[in-house]
């Protein structure tokens, strides 16, 4: 058995179609104005959904690291065990999002399996396999007290059925709003608890894949889960999902969840087109600039990086620009050279940030805060 999807109050259906109408906004502003900076906004939503899934679970990665090391930078100051999680959420991640414009996509046991072992198959062992169902009990523990267990799975022989109960259910449109599917999909595969470890972060993800699959905005747009990465939301996060019971209890009502969830996704989608309004506008600023003392405007991408991640390293402007290896260094080189860059470290490990020539106008713009609203109380 299954929660049943509640039924939406006036406000949620409110919410809900403040959130679809600010979704479809920002894809056509993305159509009607695809710019440049577009393509780093993008990595870094990437970027920024994969650190703060793993920061749910205790790996903590900054999203500029997370970055760096998606761009197949190795020397980055992060422990191997928080590059392996990293690289690991990485390679599934983009895999959903390649999913978005499949056809003749379907679930099945095997596909919930698939994400477990890109998940969790480098920490595979016989007692904790990776891209299979657990073999015995789990428990979330008691933050404060781990010899409490504030919530304990189904009993393993339950899995599969539920699993597969799961699977009929992802498989059929009951005609309920893909956010709301979507909500609840991440409800039912966190309560099963089907694995032994990685259930939290598969569970966000399939939330994400499901939003993808509407088609509305590309996969990177569509994450929450670096809204419920913030400390406050984090908290409330688990409260949530405590609140449902130190049990697997399906016969109750999850209204609550639900407008959890809604409030994620208005949110999130104000943060996404502030981030993108303020991308904009920092990049026209290095327009201006970089035309004034006459340098190649491909140097701007560099730039960008450095007002809205804070720094930027040579791999990913190389990348970035499609530039070889020298003509990477020598436009790093120019800058540092002009004041407007600065490095900092030796060598391999070397990135670059702001210099005392850096234009103040577009690190102002970049780093003015977003004031959320709060959808229930507007």
């Amino acid at each position: 058995m299954l929660f049943p999807t509640p039924a939406l109050t006036a406000a949620d259906v409110r919410v809900l179609a403040d959130v679809d109408r600010m979704r479809d906004e920002l894809r056509h502003e993305l159509q009607a104005k695809p710019g440049k900076w577009a393509g780093g906004l993008r990595k870094f939503l990437t970027a920024d959904a994969v650190a703060a899934s793993n920061s749910i679970e205790g790996f903590k990665v900054s999203t500029v690291d997370v970055e760096d090391l998606i761009a197949g930078e190795r020397d980055v100051e992060v422990s191997e065990e928080n590059k392996a999680e990293t690289l690991a959420y990485e390679q599934m991640m983009t895999y959903i999002q390649t999913l978005h414009e499949v056809d003749d996509f379907a679930y099945s046991k095997g596909f919930l399996n698939a994400l477990h072992w890109m998940l969790q198959g480098h920490r595979h062992t016989e007692r904790r396999p990776s891209g299979q169902w657990r073999r015995g009990p789990v428990y979330v523990t008691d933050a404060r007290d781990p010899s409490i267990a504030a919530y304990t799975a189904p009993d393993a022989d339950q899995v599969p059925a539920l699993a597969g109960e799961l699977v009929d259910w992802l498989n059929t449109d009951d005609g309920t709003h893909p956010l709301i599917r979507a909500a609840m999909a991440h409800l039912h595969l966190v309560s099963i608890h089907p694995w032994a470890d990685g259930n939290g972060r598969l569970s966000r993800s399939l939330q994400t894949l499901m939003i993808a699959r509407e088609g509305v905005l590309a996969p990177e747009f569509s994450s929450i889960e670096a809204w419920l990465a913030r400390p406050g939301n984090t908290w409330e996060y688990y409260q949530v999902l405590g609140r449902r019971g130190s049990t697997y209890r399906p016969d109750q009502d999850v209204s609550e969840w639900i407008r959890f969830n809604l409030t994620a996704y208005h949110q999130q989608a104000q943060t996404v087109h502030a981030r993108w309004v303020r991308s904009g506008a920092v990049w026209a600023k290095l327009e201006e600039y970089v035309a004034g003392i006459r340098l190649d405007e491909r140097v701007i991408s560099a730039l960008h990086d450095v007002a809205m991640s804070g720094r930027v390293r040579r791999t990913r402007y190389e990348q970035a620009e499609g530039l070889s290896l020298q003509q990477a260094q020598r436009d790093l080189r120019d800058l540092v050279a002009l004041g407007v860059l600065e490095p900092v470290g030796k060598t391999r490990a070397r990135f670059y940030t702001a210099g005392p020539a850096y234009p103040a106008t577009a690190l102002e713009i970049a780093s003015t805060p977003t004031t959320l609203e709060s959808p229930y109380e507007m």
